[in-house]
């Protein structure tokens, strides 16, 4: 073989060696990045305990004690009794997706979002709960209770509270079934809702009280809500 044939075989032999480990090491590099990618999708939602369906506390007495408490300690509230909330305001309880809190049509025009800021196994930050799967996934980080405080007239129990849950709702989904009336329904639904999560919180031998007065449009850029969302009350929740 002439030395011209030898230095073209060989050329030949180094390039393809070449692209193999090239190739190795974007395939390497895709993986670690598809890797990345999904361990930070997963860290965007939030498995929460499941919820009791029993306890030792009967209805009749939460609705005696029931009474809008403005003041909280410092102390924590638990995941488990966060997840006990949002179940009891918009938890599934039936195979066909109905929830605890009638819908007019079944349309469920709700969405439930949690400010927390001193929730043990929380970060601070801003989340939407998934009622299907009984989940959270988060909206923002970091504690925004006090920009909320700002734009709901400065109300204290807001930026005390251990957790704010607020209620907002998507009107089309109801309206586009039955027109004009059903801004009424909507109006009936949050009520059902609101009053589900603050006797359960009652129940739960927590504080918490009703929040109608904040600028609607302030409340949405604090909590990045979508533009076809209404906020529409918030329910501050602290340990006593």
């Amino acid at each position: 073989m002439s030395k011209t044939k030898k230095f073209l075989v060989t050329l030949f032999l180094v390039l393809v060696s070449s692209a193999i480990v090239l190739f190795i090491i974007l395939s390497s590099s895709n993986g670690e990045n598809e890797s990345n990618q999904n361990q930070e999708q997963q860290s965007t939602i939030i498995n929460l305990p499941e919820p009791r369906y029993d306890s030792d506390v009967s209805l009749e007495k939460t609705l005696l004690e029931r009474r809008s408490v403005r003041d909280y300690s410092d102390a924590p509230l638990s995941l488990d009794e966060i997840s006990q909330i949002l179940w009891a305001a918009q938890g599934i309880t039936d195979p066909k997706g109905y929830r605890t809190a009638p819908s007019a049509g079944a349309l469920y025009p709700l969405e439930l979002y949690v400010v927390a800021g001193n929730v043990n196994d929380l970060s601070e930050g801003v989340y939407r709960y998934k009622p299907k799967d009984h989940k959270l996934e988060i909206v923002l980080a970091g504690d925004k209770r006090q920009e909320l405080f700002g734009v709901s007239l400065q109300q204290s129990a807001v930026k005390n509270a251990a957790a704010v849950i607020v209620f907002a709702a998507d009107y089309d989904r109801t309206t586009v079934k039955y027109g004009d009336r059903g801004i009424r329904y909507v109006h009936i639904e949050i009520g059902h809702a609101a009053e589900n999560a603050f006797l359960q919180a009652v129940a739960l031998d927590l504080s918490a009280v009703i929040i109608g007065a904040f600028y609607d449009e302030e409340m949405k850029e604090v909590l990045n809500m979508p533009e076809d969302e209404q906020p529409l009350l918030i329910l501050p929740v602290g340990k006593k």
